[in-house]
């Protein structure tokens, strides 16, 4: 039919440019430098959100707390109303450096912010109260285990191109059949979203972080209002770079230095994961639901489907778009340590992700959008 056979070729021609003229978000090119020289070394400290971590804080303050690192660095650990002996686990575990970490009760959550950012906002503002203020400020994540070199990769790389922000995708958990399925593809779309050349580019508007891992000028966070700029935002990494990158340039890399150390226990967590933020990154807005649903099965299904029922033509443009699909995802796939077959599931996998991105939608109607930690942190924006 000549539906089929211009469906197929859509799809094709959308893997033509996905492939050749978007900015080569597939070849995950883009990874952190190894760390060099500089003759000074300038004074950071890393702000730790934490709620409810005990199982994880010990691993992650003691990474950092391994950080081969000349300058000056201090940690600020903000624990966000634990209930789980948060604090006290990373106090025991950090020893003879205890010295160097600082731990604050964090005040009750005030209306228009979200969790993670108020954390922030506290310990940063802790940091910037010191009489010797940092020249820049590591912000983590409570559940990111660091290797001893990634504080010195990060830093030379934003003295050596003066960069505002510089942020490392942390390698994510990989080892269930359930990562294997779900998370090389999470980095991928992410990727898709934004490709990482792009941000570096800075006659592009593309502008984007990963919150496990940022070094921020101290400078340019001032410039911008601090955190209290991207206060009600959840998908506050990418909202961070987006006001980051008038001030200077900013980059973004994946990285092996740098680790998350929580596993995701099965489809359901990491849809969890996913559904967060999903309807968030489409502004709250139906229509764009619709046009992404409608996206994605043009895009990924729409082809594995004439190439497993169709027939001349439109069978052909189905399974040349399914191959080159598969190749796309092949240096993920590499990155991640997975059998390159998971290309040939891409498909499946884009559907989980659609199934997701549709239940986001429905727990923000329902009220219960963005949840972290058990808080709903989701508000639609007023019309």
């Amino acid at each position: 039919m000549s539906w089929s056979i211009g469906l197929g070729f859509l799809a094709l021609a959308i893997w033509l440019y996905l492939l050749l003229g978007h900015g080569g978000f597939w070849l995950a090119r883009e990874r952190d430098q190894s760390p060099t020289t500089l003759v000074r070394w300038p004074a950071v400290t890393a702000v730790v959100p934490a709620r409810n971590e005990a199982d994880v804080i010990g691993r992650s303050i003691s990474s950092l707390l391994r950080q081969d690192y000349p300058g000056t660095f201090r940690i600020v650990l903000v624990d966000d109303g634990s209930d789980d002996g948060t604090a006290d686990r990373a106090l025991t575990e950090a020893g003879d450096g205890a010295g160097r970490l600082d731990v604050l009760r964090g005040s009750p959550l005030p209306a228009g912010w979200t969790g993670k950012v108020w954390a922030q906002h506290q310990g940063v503002g802790h940091a910037l109260a010191a009489d010797d203020k940092p020249d820049y400020l590591l912000l983590t994540d409570a559940d990111i285990g660091h290797g001893p070199d990634n504080l010195r990769a990060l830093v030379a790389q934003a003295e050596n191109h003066g960069l505002s922000l510089v942020s490392s995708m942390v390698e994510l958990s990989c080892r269930g059949w359930a990562e294997r399925f779900l998370i090389p593809a999470f980095v991928f779309f992410f990727q898709m979203l934004y490709p990482f050349a792009w941000v570096a580019d800075s006659k592009r508007a593309v502008a984007a972080a990963a919150g496990g891992c940022m070094l921020v000028r101290r400078e340019a966070l001032e410039r911008i209002g601090g955190m209290a700029s991207i206060r009600s935002e959840i998908i506050d990494d990418c909202a961070l770079a987006r006001r980051l990158k008038p001030q200077g340039a900013i980059r973004l890399g994946l990285t092996r230095r740098a680790k998350s150390l929580r596993p995701y226990e099965g489809l359901r967590e990491i849809g969890r994961m996913v559904s967060r933020s999903a309807y968030a990154q489409l502004d709250y807005s139906p229509l764009l639901l619709v046009g992404t649903v409608a996206g994605m099965a043009i895009t990924y299904l729409a082809p594995a489907l004439l190439a497993l029922f169709g027939h001349g033509l439109a069978q052909a443009a189905g399974l040349a778009t399914w191959l080159l699909m598969a190749i796309a995802f092949q240096p993920m796939l590499r990155f991640y340590r997975v059998s390159p077959l998971w290309g040939l599931a891409l498909p499946a996998i884009a559907l989980a992700y659609t199934i997701f991105t549709v239940q986001s939608a429905l727990a923000v109607w329902r009220g219960q959008g963005g949840q972290w930690k058990g808080r709903a942190q989701a508000r639609m924006r007023e019309s």
